[in-house]
């Protein structure tokens, strides 16, 4: 069971989802004309190395290289709905996977750290000014609150952008069946790791929540979050900043391994109240598959699965 666990994951692409094992990666989409098109492809040798083994320091470079593998398998899905050979690799994709990060720590972090700040020197007369958001006079009663109260709000603030943003994209057409084919992917997963048959019959009948999600990643990264930034007191505004995007690769290998942890315990009753909230957000993040997506989803695994097969003959 460990070695599954460790093994399979998979991501939902623009009408198909990609299957991730140790060696491979299959992506199943459904072309215009109804059939399903297959992509396959060997891995890179960092999901091999011995930097797999490294607990934190693995979380932080397979999540990298795991967006960059994302943000392809989006462009080859793409590519099979248009027609079109447009190709995301190289330089051009870690552009773009630089540039949407960017844009990601600074709706994400940036923007509750300096909400967190102006609240903190709202309330604390010694807290450091200066910024580019105007500071108002402080509050001397609140002085030894202040100190914390910011920290907490900014993660507070964090968690409701999360929240809301998954939330509002979940209305867009295209990205509920994009919902649908993450809820095929954890079916089809949790159908294997059960030992059951892989149709679309049988799987459709498994949950469309899975503990090890990316969702479940999001959400523990930004609940760590609340606690790291808040233990750190009080800072000046831009050491704020700075460190709260110095602190991500941390947060990340953190929650990488809190995710694996709870993966490999699941029989534990601790384990289990504890991933109830990573659970419930998933439900926001995928959809009821129809069998058709559940059809592709399939193919997705058992062609990932054939491929490393062969790498290993």
């Amino acid at each position: 069971m460990e070695d599954r666990i460790i093994t399979y994951g998979g991501q939902a692409v623009i009408e198909g989802v990609l299957m991730r094992g140790q060696k491979a990666f299959a992506i199943a989409m459904r072309a215009p004309d109804g059939s399903i098109a297959v992509h396959e492809e060997k891995l890179a040798a960092v999901y091999r190395s011995g930097i797999t083994k490294i607990p934190f320091l693995r979380g932080v470079i397979l999540l990298w290289d795991a967006l960059g593998l994302g943000m392809r398998a989006l462009t080859i899905s793409a590519n099979t709905q248009t027609g079109e050979n447009e190709k995301l690799e190289g330089p051009t994709l870690y552009l773009t996977l630089g540039l949407s990060l960017a844009i990601g720590v600074g709706l994400f972090f940036l923007l509750p750290a300096a909400l967190g700040g102006w609240v903190e020197h709202l309330l604390t007369p010694a807290a450091a000014s200066g910024g580019v958001l105007p500071m108002p006079a402080p509050v001397p009663a609140f002085s030894a609150v202040g100190l914390w109260v910011g920290n907490l709000l900014e993660g507070v603030v964090r968690l409701g952008l999360l929240v809301g943003y998954i939330w509002a994209i979940g209305f867009m057409p295209d990205v509920r069946r994009l919902f649908g084919y993450h809820g095929a992917e954890h079916k089809t997963i949790n159908a294997f790791e059960a030992g059951a048959e892989l149709t679309p019959e049988s799987v459709s009948k498994f949950s469309i929540e899975h503990p090890r999600c990316g969702t479940a990643f999001m959400l523990t990264l930004v609940l760590l979050s609340i606690l790291v930034f808040t233990a750190l007191g009080p800072l000046s505004f831009v050491w704020r900043l700075i460190s709260r995007v110095l602190l991500i690769p941390v947060l990340a290998g953190m929650a990488v391994e809190y995710i694996r942890w709870t993966a490999n315990h699941l029989d534990n009753p601790i384990v289990q109240w504890l991933i109830k909230p990573n659970l419930a957000l998933q439900h926001l993040t995928t959809r009821d598959p129809d069998m058709q997506m559940l059809e592709v989803a399939i193919q997705s695994f058992q062609s990932m699965r054939k491929a490393e097969q062969e790498l290993a003959a």
